[in-house]
């Protein structure tokens, strides 16, 4: 079951992204919530895009919020990554507009 706060979070956080990184060369899921395309660089269209970032909203909310830094999330395990540009270290944290 989704909560609905958890919701609004995943998805602002996610829309704040696509804002700050525009394209379609990553795709990040953050199941059930929502999933996103994002990035730079070679535009996906069908079938499973080359760039995958997958993580519960937990880690992808401390992500945002700078609680958590991308590289003790992918040494944890948290983050499930392929693609040479499956990488958002540069993108995080986000830092929400008041």
């Amino acid at each position: 079951m989704r909560d609905p706060e958890i919701l609004a979070e995943v998805k602002a956080t996610l829309a704040l992204l696509t804002q700050r990184s525009p394209g379609r060369a990553i795709e990040v899921r953050i199941p059930p919530y929502a999933a996103v395309q994002c990035g730079a660089g070679p535009t996906h269209t069908r079938g499973t895009p080359a760039n995958v970032i997958e993580m519960d909203a937990s880690t992808w909310l401390a992500l945002a919020s700078g609680e958590r830094s991308w590289a003790e999330a992918m040494a944890s395990g948290a983050i499930n990554a392929s693609g040479v540009r499956a990488d958002l270290t540069e993108l995080l944290p986000l830092r929400m507009e008041p």
